[in-house]
């Protein structure tokens, strides 16, 4: 919790639950990633927090933007952001989505198949793209390996295709998968990239860029390496590669840059002990999975919570939300224990939560409001 969001929730007593994020923690991360990978350039992950205040504040500091649909690359250009400076990086698109962003302006694209490659031939022409390519996702939180990127023979015939088909194949991208914990995933990845870029290379395309995808973790429960680590890792295993002939380099972090901006302030609305004979209670909240915290889906992502009681006896519990789904459950598994003090009408803060948890939200599952959002 940032001093400035503590003054806040001192002050004002918003009404829970309710999203609080400090825009100067979004740009210090911001700082400290281009510190980090100076040679990277910095395209945000929008669906993180697509907030106009963070995409207002990152344009201000010349960030590129990552989009993953015509509506997000909509917010970007309200926000200011250049047209070339957005890169469409979903890999499934619609052909309107497609038309939209090439008449936006929007030159460089995803694709991970054929069909969405002919799709970008005939509806974005002479666009840039890349291919992102199947890799691990050993050691993150939230991975995101099945549902993307294709194999490294399929990705050479596709690559080799593109000019023929009047594109621009620019490079190859990767995804290590969201709150990546070791720093191996993208060593192994950027040998694997390496090696077909270098093949493609000598083939007579004309590669100019590997993406590195996203993944820098926000430090939740447990502890997670600082950024330092892994970008000395990836410097590594790119001049390791590539030696002197770096290259162009691009990032795409999302929970990095917004995750511990912003908390999640909400209510104790019942605390229970179901049987006598078991020491764990049931605490519910006025937020749950269907109110913004998907990431808890598995117990994936442990959010730190801070009570008005911290410091006092502790007992086990289960934490859930307060709809009337059963599947509407935080944690059950994974150890948490809250104060034996807390009740009913006490507030509580989830931190790091700056990231998927608002464009998570449902909209009304039992009536409940969406989640009211604060930017200071």
């Amino acid at each position: 919790m940032t001093p400035k969001i503590a003054r806040f929730l001192s002050h004002h007593q918003p009404a829970t639950p309710c999203l609080v994020m400090d825009i100067d923690r979004v740009e210090e991360n911001f700082r400290t990633l281009q510190r980090s990978l100076p040679l990277a350039r910095i395209y945000y992950a929008v669906k993180a927090n697509p907030a106009p205040q963070v995409l207002q504040r990152l344009v201000r500091l010349s960030s590129f933007f990552d989009a993953a649909s015509a509506e997000e690359i909509e917010l970007c250009l309200a926000a200011g952001a250049r047209p070339e400076a957005i890169s469409f990086g979903n890999t499934i698109k619609k052909v309107s989505a497609i038309r939209q962003a090439h008449n936006a302006g929007v030159a460089m694209y995803a694709f991970d198949s054929r069909e969405e490659l002919e799709k970008l031939a005939e509806h974005a022409p002479g666009a840039r793209v890349y291919c992102r390519i199947l890799v691990e996702n050993e050691g993150a939180d939230w991975p995101l390996s099945r549902k993307f990127g294709t194999t490294i023979e399929s990705a050479r015939e596709l690559m080799l295709a593109a000019g023929d088909m009047g594109l621009d194949p620019y490079g190859l991208s990767f995804h290590v998968g969201s709150q990546q914990t070791t720093t191996r995933a993208y060593e192994v990845a950027i040998g694997r990239v390496a090696m077909l870029f270098t093949d493609l290379t000598d083939a007579g395309v004309k590669l100019r860029m590997i993406n590195l995808g996203g993944g820098f973790p926000t430090r939740y429960r447990d502890d997670v390496p600082e950024i330092d680590r892994f970008s000395d890792a990836i410097m590594r295993a790119m001049t390791g590669h590539f030696g002197n002939a770096l290259p162009e380099m691009v990032v795409e972090p999302g929970r990095f840059i917004v995750g511990d901006a912003g908390l999640v302030s909400a209510e104790v609305v019942l605390v229970s002990q179901r049987d006598r004979s078991d020491p764990v209670r049931w605490v519910y909240l006025d937020i749950g999975r269907f109110g913004g915290l998907a990431e808890t889906e598995g117990e994936s992502i442990k959010y730190r919570i801070a009570t008005p009681h911290d410091g006092s006896a502790m007992g086990p519990v289960a934490i859930a939300g307060p709809t009337c789904d059963g599947a509407d459950i935080l944690y059950e598994k994974s150890n948490y224990r809250l104060p034996l003090a807390l009740q009913s009408g006490d507030r509580v803060e989830l931190l790091s939560t700056g990231a998927y948890v608002t464009t998570y939200a449902s909209t009304r599952f039992n009536g409940f409001a969406p989640l009211a959002e604060y930017y200071l």
